[in-house]
């Protein structure tokens, strides 16, 4: 199956698990040469030009160094529904699309589970808003410690913005 996909832009996107988000701020600032576009309380959010990449940190939401989640974000809502599709057609097992706060945006989003356990999500950001965590999702709840606080075991984050 062949989808043509070159007038769609798409950003591969990469969530971190971090022990000091301070630390690892100031360390991927300094790596990818650019500061990131939005930080709040345990998080922080890069967008990286070159190599284009949405770049996410958590702080407390899991063992530092381990991948959070996986994600793809898309321009539009219609294209995380023609994710979605294409996704259950090919036999894989999405969460179906879901309009979600989380991670500090209101989101359209989609997520599934790779054989690997690697969560991964398709989305489109529709706004900011100053609410980490509010999403309807079951199985891939996004979550993240309250400010301040460290996440308890098990617990993870999962919301890019």
């Amino acid at each position: 199956m062949t989808v043509e996909m070159k007038d769609i832009e798409m950003h591969l996107q990469l969530a971190l698990n971090v022990d000091d988000l301070d630390e690892a701020i100031d360390f991927y600032s300094r790596m990818f040469g650019t500061s990131p576009v939005k930080v709040r309380p345990g998080y922080a959010n890069f967008v990286i030009a070159d190599p284009p990449l949405k770049f996410i940190l958590f702080a407390g939401a899991g063992a530092a160094g381990t991948i959070n989640h996986l994600g793809v974000e898309t321009e539009t809502a219609e294209e995380v529904s023609a994710a979605d599709a294409r996704l259950r057609a090919a036999g894989l097992q999405t969460t179906g699309v879901d309009q979600a706060v989380c991670c500090y945006a209101e989101k359209a989003e989609t997520w599934l589970h790779a054989p690997d356990g690697n969560r991964w999500e398709w989305y489109v950001k529709k706004a900011d808003v100053e609410q980490f965590a509010m999403s309807s999702m079951e199985s891939m709840t996004c979550s993240a410690p309250a400010p301040g606080a460290e996440a308890q075991a098990g617990e993870t984050s999962c919301c890019p913005a």
